[in-house]
């Protein structure tokens, strides 16, 4: 018998919006042989978008069609895609259409059951349009809660990956007014435990981390605010500080953005959407990596949108997505080589 040592992870890559910069991106990364020298990847989307974009931009990539992964021949230079065949050729660029939200509703789906069913161990995906996504009839404010709805999981998290930086979010995509609301202990401590695991998992045995305040100043003891912090995460971290976990909080996040970029913490803990997603992206919007935390699969972003306009111009940065894979590439289960 011979051992084939091929344990890298195969990543499913949704093609996101075709009318955005998703299926340049792919292209591009799939033209770097440093991504197939760590995984097995393998586009889910449309063959035909593909091959078109490739001619726009200039990619000498081979498009080969795929029934499932298994079929894959994983080498660089030749892209290999499960197709779905739902965009027409011709199918306008920057523009907000119903069609593209209904195909990034399916690539999103098919990667997920693909994954469920032992065929690949990530999935990976580039934008889409929630406007798109919206006017095709699936009303998900993006793609954390889509995932979520398609593998029944009741509660996730966001995490944000960028150079010095590793933010969780408590809240994302809701109103300020709203997120507010809905944080309280519970929730805070179960987004704490979820980050704190995804980082043991990664080699990290004891992570620091640091929980942001609501108000400016964390409240500074009740001047500010209406005792918000007392009252919604205070207790979450005395939950955490009981287990014997590194947890300090909450902290103004002016001050803990900066320490946690200087090597303070290897976690901070966001309230709300524009808490954390600012900081990330002053940091990096190229290199940013979007985690959804809590799923049964692995599921890592790019952590920008579908730049509608510079969709097919052949200017599309693809370090994002780059990135994205790499991450996958760390959270996805260990595959043991195969024996032929």
């Amino acid at each position: 018998m011979m051992t084939v040592d091929d344990n890298r992870p195969i990543v499913a890559i949704t093609m996101g919006d075709a009318s955005g910069i998703g299926p340049e991106i792919i292209l591009k990364a799939l033209a770097r042989p440093e991504v197939y020298a760590i995984c097995r990847p393998v586009v889910v989307g449309d063959a035909g978008r593909l091959r078109e974009v490739a001619a726009l931009v200039g990619a000498a990539a081979t498009i080969r069609v795929v029934e499932t992964p298994a079929a894959a021949g994983f080498v660089c230079g030749t892209v290999d895609v499960v197709d779905l065949g739902l965009i027409p050729a011709g199918h306008p660029f920057g523009q907000v259409l119903p069609l593209s939200g209904e195909a990034a509703f399916r690539y999103i789906e098919r990667a997920t059951r693909l994954v469920e069913a032992g065929l690949a161990d990530a999935i990976c995906t580039a934008p889409l349009s929630k406007e798109a996504l919206h006017a095709a009839g699936h009303k998900y404010p993006g793609h954390t809660e889509l995932l979520a709805t398609l593998t029944n999981t009741p509660e996730v998290s966001m995490m944000l990956v960028a150079p010095k930086l590793r933010v969780i979010h408590v809240t994302t995509h809701i109103g300020l007014m709203d997120a507010i609301r809905k944080i309280e202990p519970g929730l805070v401590f179960r987004v704490i435990e979820r980050g704190r695991a995804t980082l043991v998992k990664a080699g990290i045995a004891e992570p620091r981390i640091g929980v942001c305040g609501i108000n400016p100043h964390a409240g500074e003891n009740g001047l500010f605010g209406q005792g918000e912090e007392e009252e919604k995460i205070i207790p979450a971290v005395r939950q955490c500080r009981d287990r014997g976990w590194a947890v300090e909080g909450p902290l103004p996040a002016d001050t803990l953005f900066f320490r946690a970029t200087r090597g303070d913490f290897d976690l901070v803990v966001a309230m709300y959407h524009d808490q954390g997603h600012g900081p990330v992206k002053v940091m990096g919007l190229e290199a940013g990596v979007n985690i959804t935390i809590g799923l049964p699969v692995v599921r890592t972003s790019v952590d920008h949108g579908t730049a509608f306009d510079i969709a097919g111009k052949g200017i599309a940065d693809d370090g994002s997505l780059v990135e994205a894979l790499k991450q996958a590439v760390d959270l996805a289960p260990k595959r043991a080589a195969a024996v032929a």
